[in-house]
């Protein structure tokens, strides 16, 4: 029986009240790289994206979740985007948002719940991830749960002026 929830954290649907959890989290441009942001988010679109957030994955092709530690305090996100239910894949994106809980196991509980949601419940053959060439913490994680690096996306996204690589990372369910 799969269960969206681990020994430290658990994977919850959005409510209204992560209003201020997921404005800060689109409004800090120190994440914006990873999300593809250029300006920022009102709360007012936010409450409006928290409003639609309940629609069907089947509907919208993605589905958001937030990552919840012991104390029903939300940590982090993971998404679930590009949803392709015909060809049985979609890309997967994460973001632990406070220093404190990165590198202590969070996202990997988080990503191994996600996994298993995806291989029981979307039963998806693929799952797939992009990740700057920089980013070692990401890389690590996203091998250590099976993604294998497929490709070098040379110059794919500009940062602060400079062009930086993205890596294409796969893993391939049976």
């Amino acid at each position: 029986m799969l269960t969206l929830k681990g020994g430290h954290i658990y994977l919850r649907a959005l409510e209204p009240e992560d209003l201020e959890f997921v404005h800060a989290i689109e409004n800090d441009e120190s994440v914006w790289e990873i999300s593809n942001t250029i300006t920022p988010y009102s709360k007012f679109v936010i409450k409006q994206y928290l409003e639609n957030a309940h629609k069907d994955i089947f509907e919208v092709k993605q589905l958001r979740l937030a990552i919840c530690n012991a104390k029903n305090a939300p940590i982090g996100l993971i998404d679930i985007f590009d949803f392709d239910f015909k060809n049985r894949r979609a890309g997967i994106g994460i973001l632990i948002k406070d220093e404190v809980n990165r590198g202590v196991g969070y996202g990997n509980e988080a990503l191994e719940l996600l996994i298993g949601y995806c291989d029981t419940y979307l039963n998806l053959h693929q799952l797939y991830c992009n990740i700057s060439e920089e980013n070692e913490a990401s890389i690590k994680l996203f091998e250590n749960n099976g993604f294998q690096k497929v490709g070098l996306k040379k110059d794919w996204n500009i940062v602060g002026g400079s062009f930086k690589n993205e890596y294409l990372f796969q893993r391939i369910s049976n």
